[in-house]
């Protein structure tokens, strides 16, 4: 155990030389479980202790002296109380005070009183002090160890910042300010009003009220700022083909730059459980796939951005600006586009309302333990969904999967519809959709349609989580990048049938299988036209991208 998660043993004493043969004592027979702290002013022990209870640690003893000019030891062990209620107390004290320490046993409820000198310790002080912390370790539970955020649970701010944390690998306790004790003690430690939540509260004893998610950002360490100012290659978009593509350009020895606005994995990465990837037969969650991912890539020499959006693309010969939105800009030889796609809005009455308060976008595990006991609602019938009801079952008292076709056959995984039938709090509702959502300040209800005969009902809802469709992430492109109908990047092949292709491209060959009508931009993964829209295939289209910038780089 490091030296600061260790509980504390504290000691206060005036008098330098028994503070000096106090600290020895209890060093030698506890330094490797506890943490030792000494001071010779009560007043230095209370501001200490302030500091000590932010960062979250804990004190399972306190060693007072009675007499200490600043106040009697039986005061300091009061107030000290007041930080620590389950500490142990105990008071030193000489022979003629011992009419007052039994005293203070029977009014401030001090755990026992120490005659000096203690020697011999190993008869005298370690027996004593030893019932005392097995006392204190029979009700002790181990203080969450992290990043805190305190905030209103249907807020739409603490989801985002939830979202964040989650989605970049940051473990995190939340504690809704409506229902916790400890999340009002950190408040009150802080002196953030309620009014400025959410606020997030660091391991090192800081806060920030009301903070950005670039705020955030920041104080964990990411990095939104570029190192250099020339990269052979700039990858946009840290999904699945994204981290695909930076592990191949980084153990191919190409300068690369990755850029995600969000998090890494995209949207497989908010998945909780991935069956039908190659090489894990026991599946894996999308976070853990990422994870693995961006530690790979890193070992590899990449860098990246997140959170950092891209703007634009500007093409000025052979080489390419990258439009931060920060202002800032990055230069590359090659760009390769997998920003992947986003779940299409539901349009239904009220959806947008609580957004972020009851309804979200993927989310499920992020959101899965303020479901637990509730109603649940699922709008979706892919993989995604399927995924998503499955975890959630696990928390919710029902799970409810609304889809606008008969069943699921035709849209999701069979080994998903095996897992979905065998779950008894999971039902699956064909020809179904969501006319309205309802509620006071967070989801509460839901008006159901039966899509054949167009009759309605109303039920109780706690939590909706929507997984429909898909919205290529291509609105920041500007039209020098040719896309379909639906916004997806046209490459390769089927740029020969668009009639803006002549006019733009300017090279002698035909563009390269993944390439888009700007020569060295390439676009893999789901943003694609045309792309198959599973996890492998986004991973094997950006390694492939990788192919084509070497091919691209060796003709510039």
């Amino acid at each position: 155990m490091s030296e600061e998660r260790k509980p504390i043993i504290f000691s206060v004493d005036d008098d330098p030389q028994v503070l000096r043969s106090l600290k020895r004592d209890l060093r030698s027979e506890y330094k490797n479980e506890y943490r030792i702290i000494s001071t010779d002013s009560a007043n230095e022990a209370l501001a200490s202790l302030a500091e000590i209870k932010k960062k979250g640690e804990e004190v399972a003893l306190f060693l007072s002296d009675q007499r200490m000019p600043e106040m009697l030891g039986v005061d300091f062990l009061e107030q000290a109380k007041e930080f620590y209620p389950k500490a142990r107390r105990v008071l030193l004290t000489a022979y003629s005070d011992t009419d007052a320490a039994i005293k203070a046993i029977n009014e401030v409820q001090l755990d026992y009183y120490l005659m000096k000198p203690w020697d011999p310790p190993g008869e005298r002080l370690y027996p004593v002090i030893n019932d005392l912390l097995d006392e204190w370790q029979a009700g002790y539970r181990p203080a969450f160890r992290g990043i805190r955020v305190v905030g209103y649970q249907y807020s739409p701010k603490s989801h985002s910042l939830k979202d964040f944390l989650a989605g970049n690998l940051l473990p995190y306790q939340w504690l809704d300010i409506e229902s916790s004790a400890e999340a009002q003690e950190l408040l009150d430690l802080h002196g953030i009003e309620p009014k400025k939540l959410p606020a997030v509260f660091f391991e090192d004893g800081t806060a920030l009220a009301d903070p950005a998610v670039a705020e955030v950002a920041s104080r964990v360490g990411l990095q939104p700022t570029a190192q250099s100012d020339l990269y052979d290659v700039v990858i946009i978009g840290a999904g699945p083909a994204g981290l695909a593509a930076a592990v191949y350009g980084g153990s191919e020895g190409l300068k690369t730059l990755l850029v995600e606005k969000r998090a890494p994995g995209g949207q497989a990465g908010t998945s909780s459980r991935i069956e039908n990837y190659l090489g894990f037969p026991n599946g894996l969650s999308g976070s853990d796939l990422a994870r693995r991912a961006i530690s790979q890539a890193t070992r590899f020499g990449i860098e990246f951005l997140s959170p950092q959006e891209v703007a634009g693309i500007e093409v000025d010969g052979a080489y390419k600006t990258i439009h931060l939105a920060d202002g800032s800009k990055v230069n590359t030889k090659a760009v390769v586009i997998t920003t992947g796609v986003d779940y299409r809005k539901l349009p239904s009455k009220g959806i947008a309302d609580f957004t972020g308060a009851g309804i979200y976008y993927g989310a499920a595990m992020t959101e899965a333990n303020a479901c637990r006991n509730k109603k649940v609602f699922i709008v979706g019938g892919g993989n995604s969904a399927g995924q998503g009801a499955v975890y959630l079952s696990q928390f919710a008292e029902k799970v409810t999967i609304l889809v606008r076709k008969e069943d699921l056959t035709s849209t999701m995984s069979s080994y998903l519809i095996d897992q979905i039938n065998g779950i008894d709090n999971i039902e699956v509702q064909g020809r179904r959709q969501i006319v309205e959502a309802q509620g006071d300040g967070h989801l509460q209800c839901l008006t159901i349609e039966h899509i054949e005969d167009g009759a309605s009902y109303t039920t109780d809802a706690d939590a909706l989580f929507i997984f429909i469709g898909a919205r290529p992430f291509t609105d920041w492109l500007g039209n020098n990048i040719l896309r379909n109908g639906k916004g997806y990047i046209k490459t390769g092949r089927d740029l020969t049938t668009d009639e803006q292709f002549p006019k733009i491209w300017k090279k002698d060959r035909e563009p390269f299988l993944l390439e888009t009508c700007q020569p060295g931009i390439f676009a893999a993964g789901d943003v694609r036209s045309g792309a198959m829209n599973r996890v492998a295939s986004a991973v094997g289209e950006g390694a492939m991208a990788i192919k084509f910038v070497h091919e691209y780089l060796a003709e510039v």
